[in-house]
């Protein structure tokens, strides 16, 4: 017979055997859902199908995801959304949300002091080195920026960036003064300052209205990312399109914005992968941006519309605004938001730029740009810590 003692022992050796195999078991595989704010076959949309692809192939099948184009959250609804997990992942364009993300905004509304560094310098790679900048300063230099995500349930796992902005129009705006009068839709409230220096009146309205409010006359210009003509199907309702002003870029976006909760309950190894995801996602996005910029402008053409270079009078007015800009940024949100290091923050992000104008000099492929990322970022972060 035996013991009560001993079936005790034995339950405790079952306990244990038990444990040691539910801790060495494979992690649940599972499908996150994924809020996409762009229409379906765009750009945008196509580099979060590759993420998705990428997401399975680094977990090795454990995570899969099924993305939801323009119809489970709209771009306002992306914050409380994840949050609330309505959706498990989303594209989240902090511009929506001021005061939600206010460092992060500040960063991203520093983007046109790209227009300040060297053109040779820059080489055209002005829009992947910022990304990287923004991306390795939100990890690493900005803990305020990860508190904001945290107190919407959110986690940071990649970010998403533009080409460089224009004006996207219904008539020629070449010279300071064409600006005049005009009402303009604006992605950040840099952007507007600008618009208003030259004596535009600007217009918040989220992505998914920027067709309809050019067809109506309710907008003159849209100032976007060039690809974004034919991601929101706008050639048959613009005539102009200016390439190079306002500049910058739009890189304020948790591109791969994770639900909190469902972030702390994937295992390490998942969360690496969504990391490695989240690296190609970077590269990926503004990858296909600069290379459908091309694609774009051809099909302003096409549908008879006409492409215009700013004046060097209009470049040189624009390069005083910035640097003067970058000062009321400051004080701006210190003003709105109450941001208190500021300056620190653009100091330290200069430095950060200036590295990466560098880092992306000779990239040849998304892939490779997707690599420097994960080495000098991604693999950088710690899972065990980040976001928990």
């Amino acid at each position: 017979m035996i013991s009560r003692k001993s079936l005790l022992s034995l339950g405790g050796v079952s306990a244990s055997i038990l444990t040691a195999a539910l801790l060495a078991a494979p992690a649940q595989a599972r499908t996150l859902s994924y809020a996409s704010v762009y229409p379906a076959g765009s750009e945008a949309d196509k580099a979060v199908h590759e993420w998705a692809d990428k997401l399975e192939e680094y977990s090795d099948g454990d995570l899969t995801a099924k993305i939801f184009a323009m119809s489970l959250l709209s771009a306002s609804e992306v914050s409380a959304g994840v949050r609330d997990g309505m959706a498990d992942v989303g594209y989240l364009l902090t511009v929506y949300f001021p005061a939600q993300f206010p460092h992060i905004n500040l960063i991203n509304e520093s983007a046109m002091q790209v227009n300040l560094i060297d053109r040779d310098r820059l080489n055209g790679m002005g829009t992947y080195a910022f990304e990287g900048a923004v991306t390795e300063f939100l990890f690493f230099n900005c803990p305020e920026c990860m508190q904001e995500l945290a107190a919407q349930n959110h986690v940071y796992t990649g970010n998403v960036a533009s080409s460089g902005y224009g004006m996207v129009c219904n008539e020629p705006v070449v010279e300071p003064a064409d600006l005049e009068g005009l009402r303009m839709r604006v992605a950040g409230s840099h952007w507007s300052r600008w618009v208003s220096e030259f004596g535009g009146s600007s217009v918040s309205m989220t992505i998914s209205e920027i067709r309809e409010g050019l067809s109506q006359g309710v907008l003159d210009c849209t100032i976007s990312s060039l690809p974004e003509i034919t991601n929101l199907n706008l050639t048959e309702v613009v005539t102009d399109v200016t390439v190079d002003l306002p500049g910058g870029i739009y890189a304020g976006s948790s591109g791969a914005s994770v639900n909190q909760d469902v972030w702390r309950s994937l295992s390490e190894d998942q969360r690496r992968a969504m990391l490695r995801a989240g690296a190609y996602l970077t590269a990926i996005t503004p990858w296909r941006y600069e290379q459908t910029q091309d694609e774009a402008l051809e099909a302003v053409r096409e549908s008879g519309g006409n492409i215009h270079n700013a004046s060097k009078e209009f470049h040189e007015a624009t390069e005083a605004f910035v640097k003067e800009d970058l000062e009321t940024i400051v004080g701006y949100y210190q003003e709105r938001h109450g941001v208190e290091r500021g300056k620190e923050m653009l100091d330290e992000f200069a430095v950060l730029l200036d590295k990466w104008v560098d880092l992306v000099q000779g990239v040849e492929s998304a892939d490779q740009l997707a690599e420097i990322y994960y080495d000098e970022i991604f693999a950088k972060v710690d899972v065990s810590k980040h976001g928990l």
